[in-house]
């Protein structure tokens, strides 16, 4: 696990992780953003709305901010995205977050590359 990817930062359900993967933070999610709830994902179609995610492993913790917007579907099936930009697929959750994963902290990607347990939450602030 590189965590180098300087616009973005991905969770999947995938069971492996390539060396392309260089957003990618956690693998084998029990869940995927098709599994979120109509009404959260309702208030994420927000562009004005806060979604925070926040990480947990290994005793360390990184929360990013980034913002809703109008095209969020959480239709993905098998990875939840967080981008820097505005740019919106199936897999995106948060848009013009406060960092990608180049900007998490060393510790904690070298927890997870231990294999430490991700807990990831993702939460909405709506408007």
């Amino acid at each position: 696990m590189s965590a180098t990817h300087e616009s973005t930062f991905e969770v999947t359900t995938d069971d492996f992780l390539t060396p392309a993967g260089d957003c990618i933070l956690g693998i084998e999610a029990d869940r995927c953003p098709a599994d979120f709830d109509p009404a959260f994902v309702e208030a994420c179609q927000s562009g004005d709305a806060t979604i925070t995610t926040t990480f947990e492993a290994g005793g360390h913790e990184a929360i990013v901010t980034g913002r809703g917007h109008p095209d969020l579907t959480f239709e993905s099936e098998r990875s939840a995205v967080g981008r820097t930009s505005d740019y919106v697929d199936d897999r995106t959750v948060m848009v013009g977050a406060d960092r990608a994963a180049n900007g998490f902290d060393r510790d904690l990607v070298a927890a997870l590359a231990d294999g430490a347990e991700l807990k990831v939450t993702v939460a909405v602030e709506p408007a």
